[in-house]
């Protein structure tokens, strides 16, 4: 049977998944065969498994740190969000129903069975279990079917470590205050905190630490200081990523990604992040999308509602104005939907709506079906003259969509000819618009390189010397993340906990 031990926090964005990603390198360096588990996550970014099964992106992370392949089993619960009070169930990596907040809080019990399937499989296979709570557990008014905080704890018996983000100020209060809103039992479990984040001179935080320690009679693990510039995915950096304006020099390429409402998957663009000449942006205005060397349209839980987005803001006008100047434009997934002539919905599988026009650049047209595809894949490109001779032509991606894309006229063709012998995406005549049902297209470091170096030649740029290594440069931030992290962790305490040798 697995050891385990489960990181919960003081709030959401505190730092739970990265800390887990990173203790599961530093026990898979010490030769331990380690697995991520969320029994829970909400999240619009996800991953399609190797068997076509859908989990969060998160524990995919924590999957690829602990050198091991990500399963759905490491989360057998996914919410993705449709609306402001609904989200999308997936149970076990496939598509359970749509559920409102309130229905689904009536309905988690029957998730536990599921939830400890999952957990014992994985602890039947692996010698660590590192388990990520949600949110916080002191969240009163939800704990009577918690499953994913002290439910869970529970349920499957361990130990908690309580993380405060000192970033976000008043990291004391928030420690001190989620241990008071736990009942006893629950307290007993947690056996340490950590603060994360921190900035400055640790000597003026120390004595806020000794006094909590006295206050609360737990330990600190550790003083972890903020970590700059990591380039992991990572959900608690949304709102870093979404506000961060990047480089505006002109010898940057400016790529612009428009930021829907319910855009998924901005995974997708985390590479672009490690090139050097790059700028990735999130864009919301004309002004913005005006700028840009390079246009993406995300992927989208909720495409419809996302087009009459465009609609109302007046985005699709700019978009119309991007296309004029000839600036390439890119729809991944739901982008691809929004960029066809008509996204039709008569089932109701996102929206009350049955029928919208989109973008109209490409000349297909989209039909969400009932049943979700869920599939990894790989394709070559229809359009260049050495897709079959050449290897590195051939591009790996997954695909996660509920509708149907259909090529209506010669005024398209398609994008990719696909392992399994069906087409995928469209581009216009002119080359300039393109989409695709792959995610994951960018991480393709040959694709990546050729599309960013047509891009430089347009704006008169020098080429980079050598292409990116992304899988590689990926692993080089896994080993900073972990020896950054262990430098400054109390790990004989957790190896002490993991071993049962520590009250």
């Amino acid at each position: 049977m697995a050891k385990k031990i489960m990181f919960q926090g003081t709030g959401s964005s505190v730092g739970k998944s990265i800390t887990v990603a990173a203790v599961c390198r530093i026990l898979s360096n010490r030769g331990m065969k380690v697995a991520p588990f969320k029994s829970q996550n909400m999240a619009l970014n996800s991953f399609i498994t190797a068997d076509g099964k859908e989990m969060g992106r998160a524990q995919v992370v924590q999957a690829e740190a602990a050198r091991v392949l990500p399963r759905v089993e490491m989360n057998p619960i996914l919410l993705k969000p449709t609306s402001d009070v609904g989200s999308q169930v997936i149970l076990n990596g496939v598509v359970y129903d749509q559920m409102g907040a309130t229905q689904y809080f009536s309905a988690k019990e029957l998730m536990i069975p599921h939830i400890l399937n999952a957990y014992q499989t994985l602890a039947n296979e692996y010698d660590v279990i590192v388990i990520e709570g949600a949110g916080s557990p002191a969240e009163i008014n939800l704990r009577s079917r918690d499953v994913v905080n002290m439910g869970l704890a529970e349920l499957i018996d361990t130990d908690v470590i309580l993380i405060g983000d000192v970033d976000k100020g008043g990291v004391f209060a928030s420690l001190y205050g989620t241990f008071l809103l736990l009942s006893e039992s629950e307290q007993q479990r947690v056996k340490g905190f950590l603060i994360n984040k921190f900035r400055g001179d640790v000597s003026l935080l120390m004595p806020g630490v000794e006094m909590l320690t006295q206050l609360i009679d737990r330990p600190c693990l550790g003083v972890v200081p903020y970590i700059d510039n990591l380039k992991i995915d990572n959900e608690d950096s949304v709102t870093e990523r979404f506000n961060h304006g990047g480089s505006e020099s002109a010898m940057a390429l400016q790529i612009a990604v428009v930021k829907l409402p319910y855009m998924s998957n901005f995974t997708d663009f985390t590479v672009f992040d490690l090139e050097k000449d790059v700028n990735l942006y999130y864009a919301t205005s004309e002004q913005e999308l005006m700028k840009a060397d390079l246009v993406i349209i995300p992927g989208s839980k909720n495409t419809i509602i996302d087009m009459e987005w465009l609609i109302k803001t007046g985005l699709n006008q700019a978009i119309y104005k991007v296309h004029r100047k000839e600036t390439p434009i890119i729809g991944i997934c739901g982008g691809f939907q929004i960029l066809g002539k008509t996204i039709a919905d008569p089932h109701g599988v996102e929206s009350s709506v049955q029928m919208i026009n989109g973008l109209g650049l490409l000349d297909v047209e989209t039909v969400m079906a009932l049943e979700k595809t869920t599939r990894q894949a790989k394709g070559y490109l229809l359009d260049h003259p050495l897709h079959l001779q050449h290897p590195k032509w051939w591009l790996s991606g997954y695909e996660i969509h509920m509708g149907e894309t259909t090529l209506c006229s010669n005024r398209v063709k398609p994008f990719l000819m696909t392992d399994s012998g069906h087409y995928d995406g469209a581009v216009d005549a002119s080359n300039t618009v393109k989409g695709t049902y792959f995610h994951g297209i960018f991480d393709n470091d040959y694709y990546r390189t050729t599309l960013l170096a047509e891009i430089r030649a347009r704006k008169g740029m020098t080429a980079e010397a050598d292409a990116l290594d992304y899988n590689d440069l990926k692993d080089k931030e896994y080993v900073r993340l972990a020896a950054h992290v262990e430098a400054h962790l109390d790990m004989p305490f957790l190896l002490e906990l993991l071993s049962g040798s520590r009250d």
